[in-house]
């Protein structure tokens, strides 16, 4: 292993600490990591989505074994974001346009993020859940934008959650998490790939993101206070948001 791999898995394993601690895999982290460090553009994609199922799975076994998630609000948005998304990933628009505006969102949905987090525990305490009709129409939005961004949609799904106060804020981590692991996943199945191109170093950037999933997902269940956790979210929104803006 060379000096710039272990450099970029140390990266790697603080994006997963961050992302994973408000229940995120840290795609748009590793992603962003392995540009900085030139790595192939064909072997970035299966590596972030191969780094981003073991986080996801980490945070979705930690989330509800801490009674943190909930599947029946979840599933609705997950029923009409697949086929969104699909939709999404065949519609021909260049990036030039709509990435600036995403990320343009993403930056001013963590601004608020940070201005309202030591309002969060009193916040939470109104959370209720949608109706199913507003759940079925945010989640086709959401896997539309998710399609059309090559992201996993977690990052957008969170923030909704916390500003309509559909869902607590540990909740809305959990709920994150699931829905990550599933998009994740089904990405992972479409993309075609050559095991030859896949950086050599993976196996341990595979330790790193264990090892980070498990510190950030013990913050985010028990150590974290809600507002620390808002905070934390509102980090993530930068980087995603920086993201879309300047790659």
């Amino acid at each position: 292993m060379t000096a710039e791999d272990f450099l970029l898995g140390l990266l790697i394993f603080a994006a997963s600490i961050l992302y994973s601690s408000v229940g995120h895999a840290g795609a748009s982290g590793y992603l962003a990591a392995m540009a900085l460090f030139g790595l192939a553009p064909e072997a970035m994609r299966p590596t972030a989505l191969g780094l981003n199922i073991i986080v996801a799975s980490i945070a979705v076994y930690r989330y509800s074994r801490a009674g943190q998630n909930d599947l029946k609000l979840l599933l609705p948005f997950v029923a009409a974001s697949i086929p969104a998304a699909f939709i999404g990933g065949s519609i021909d628009i260049p990036p030039a346009y709509y990435r600036p505006l995403v990320g343009i969102v993403l930056l001013f949905s963590a601004a608020q993020m940070a201005r309202t987090a030591r309002q969060a525990v009193a916040v939470d305490a109104t959370a209720h859940r949608p109706p199913l009709p507003a759940s079925i129409a945010a989640g086709g939005a959401l896997g539309l934008l998710a399609g059309l961004t090559g992201t996993g949609g977690g990052i957008f799904l969170s923030p909704l959650l916390l500003f309509m106060r559909w869902a607590p804020t540990r909740h809305a981590s959990g709920i994150a998490a699931t829905f990550i692991l599933l998009n994740s996943i089904s990405g992972l199945a479409g993309t075609s790939f050559s095991t030859a191109v896949l950086p050599a170093a993976l196996p341990i950037w595979g330790v790193a993101v264990l090892a980070g999933g498990l510190i950030g997902t013990q913050l985010g269940t028990r150590l974290l206070p809600v507002p620390g956790i808002r905070y934390a979210l509102a980090a993530v929104l930068v980087v995603a948001g920086a993201k879309m803006i300047f790659t």
